[in-house]
Parts: structure tokens; C-alpha cells; sequence
């Protein structure tokens, strides 16, 4: 077996969504940490061919000297203390939020001490758009503070919107950092026009035969199952919410989709509701899209494939895809990456 480009390690590692797009550049992954045992399980069954290792759980718990050397270091450390969801919502109970949300808000510092302790050649982390301007600006400031004056690291960094890569909507900042001095830059790297983006009919299921049975999502003809379809009174009661805030002036309501459209941001509350992303069935109830639509909606299946192993409830399924990210630009940026992290190959004669 031939040696890999690299070594990196997947920290926050969700089910891998970073982790797909440097697969494919031949890095070899050689620690991964993840709290959630149903991630756990649906990385597992996903990676197993090629993990090698024990998935460590809190990395509040993980001593840096067990971690093995590496090249490369990822994490898409929780971003729910940084969200604009996330800071309403724990403002509107009370709650610290950023830095101070103990629970979460802290762990950008155990990645930092990862870092510090192996110097890896670069890191990618990934998180929010809203992590520039959360706490006006100061938590992004702290972020580059640490990484650059503390730890010495040149970072780039840069918010791509997904919906030039798949039908959805979804900003996210993706920051890359090197240990030494290079001319690598985020604005270099070329985003597809999200205006001629793929639309929702990609990644729907078709329901008119030419897509077999899917588990317990679709039946034998191929047809979602009745359970996605919200029932009556859920439906009533989310266009009853919504021209409750249309009444008010606010933007709040669901979002009603065709296959001509593209999505808003699938979030991890998916399972709660559906709301954000409900596709039309016309004069009947709207329905959920099927876990295997958001795989496909977040890029870690290609359209009209079911190649990803979903073990775990539809719950824990919404969850995961909902935190996940997306990975054609988790590749892309892979790819920007690739010639200042796999050595180019030495001239023969």
C-alpha cells in the first residue's frame, strides 16, 4: 500500500462532511472525534472501510499527546452559540450565548489547544456566517487573535453560499490557517453563480417509477411514504403561525417548495416540523423531504443515488444532515487546498 498525501485528523467530525472532500484527495484520516453517539454510528458505517481508529467522544476529554501526527487539522466546531438562531433563541431564555455558552461556546479553545500542541501544517474550520459578526465583531476577533498572533498561523478565510453547489441556501465561513508563509487565498477559489444552480428537482424523489424502493422512505413504486405528509392539524397550525407574523411585520413561516426552487437553510430542528423546507403537493398537505433528499440536498449523496448508509431514526437523521456540512464545498474548498497541502511529485530524470 502506497504511503497517503497526508495525514489529517476530523475533529467535531458530525458524519464527515469536511472529512469527504480531502478522502478523495488521498489524505489519510487518523483520529476522529465526535460527541453524539448517533453520529457516531452513522460516521462508523460510512467510514469503517477506512477509519482504522476509535471515534473519541467529548473532546474536552481528549489529552492532545493521544493524538496521532498529522498534516491536517478540521473542525467544524458547534456553531448553535453563534447562529443567529441559535443567539435569539438563548437570549430569548436567557442564556449565555458565543464564548460564554459554556457548554459549546467554549470548545473553539480545545481545537486551539490541538493545534498548538501538534502544529499542524494548516487547519480548515468551519462554522456560521454569523460567527464574523456575532458579539459585534468581538467573538471573530478573539477566534483571530488566537490563531494568528498566538499561535502564529496565516489564515484566510471566506462565506460561500452552498446554492451554487446544491438547491439550498446555506452561508457558511470556512477559515484555513498555515504554519508558514504562502500565497494560498479563500477569494481565489472559483464558487459556481448560485443563480444557475441545481434546483430541487435534483435531489427529490421522482415518484414516477424510475427510482426503486428506498427503506422505509418511498414504497415499491417508488412513492414517498404517507408519514412524511404533515398532518391536518400541523399544517393549520403552521399557516396559522405564519399569518399570525405576516400580521406583525415579521418574516416567520414555512417555506413551501417545488422542484423548481431551491431551499432555505436545513437546519437540526428539521425533525420537529419540517417547516423551513415543506415540498408542495398541490391540493393536498405538504410533506417532510425523506432523509435520503436531505443526503442529497447536503451533497453527501449525488442526485438519484443512495449510496450513503443511513442506520440511525429518521430523528437522529434530520439532526445529523441538519448540523452537517455541505459536501460539494467542502470538496471545492479541498481542492483550492490541494496544491498547498499535497506535495507536487518530484521530476524523474
Amino acid at each position: 500500500m502506497s504511503d497517503p498525501a497526508f495525514r489529517f485528523i476530523d475533529l467535531f467530525a458530525g458524519i464527515g462532511g469536511l472529512r469527504r472532500g480531502f478522502d478523495a484527495l488521498g489524505g489519510d484520516c487518523v483520529f476522529t472525534c465526535e460527541w453524539d453517539k448517533w453520529a457516531q454510528k452513522t460516521y462508523a458505517a460510512n467510514y469503517d472501510d477506512g477509519l482504522g481508529h476509535k471515534i473519541a467522544g467529548d473532546i474536552r476529554d481528549v489529552d492532545p499527546a493521544d493524538i496521532p501526527e498529522h498534516d491536517l487539522l478540521l473542525a467544524g466546531f458547534p456553531c448553535q452559540p453563534f447562529s443567529i438562531a441559535g443567539v435569539s433563541k438563548k437570549n430569548a431564555i436567557g442564556q449565555p450565548h458565543g464564548f460564554r455558552c459554556e457548554s459549546q461556546g467554549t470548545l473553539f479553545f480545545d481545537t486551539a489547544r490541538i493545534i498548538a500542541h501538534h502544529r499542524p501544517r494548516v487547519f480548515l474550520l468551519e462554522n456560521v456566517k454569523n460567527l464574523v459578526n456575532h458579539d459585534r465583531g468581538r467573538t471573530f476577533e478573539v477566534i483571530k487573535g488566537t490563531l494568528q498572533e498566538d499561535l502564529g498561523y496565516t489564515l484566510s478565510w471566506r462565506v460561500i453560499d452552498a446554492k451554487g453547489f446544491v438547491p439550498q441556501h446555506r452561508e457558511r465561513i470556512f477559515i484555513v490557517g498555515f504554519r508558514d508563509e504562502t500565497d494560498f487565498a479563500m477569494d481565489d477559489l472559483e464558487v459556481p453563480d448560485p443563480r444557475f444552480g441545481p434546483r430541487l428537482n435534483t435531489i427529490l424523489h421522482p415518484e414516477d417509477g424510475t427510482e426503486g424502493r428506498d427503506g422505509h422512505y418511498t414504497d415499491a413504486e417508488g412513492r414517498v411514504a404517507g408519514n412524511y405528509a404533515l398532518s391536518t392539524h400541523l399544517w393549520c397550525y403552521l399557516q396559522d403561525y405564519a399569518a399570525k407574523h405576516r400580521a406583525r411585520g415579521n418574516g416567520f413561516g414555512f417555506g413551501l417548495v417545488g422542484p423548481d426552487d431551491v431551499a432555505r437553510t436545513l437546519s437540526a430542528r428539521y425533525y420537529k416540523d419540517g417547516s423551513e423546507i415543506l415540498v408542495s403537493r398541490g391540493d393536498k398537505n405538504p410533506r417532510r423531504l425523506t432523509p435520503r433528499e436531505c443526503s442529497r440536498l447536503m451533497g453527501f449523496d449525488e442526485p438519484g443515488q443512495a449510496e450513503f448508509k443511513i442506520p440511525v431514526s429518521d430523528t437522529q437523521a434530520y439532526r445529523q444532515f441538519g448540523n452537517a456540512v455541505v459536501v460539494p464545498v467542502a470538496a471545492a474548498v479541498a481542492r483550492h487546498m490541494a496544491p498547498y497541502l499535497v506535495p507536487a511529485p518530484v521530476p524523474v530524470g
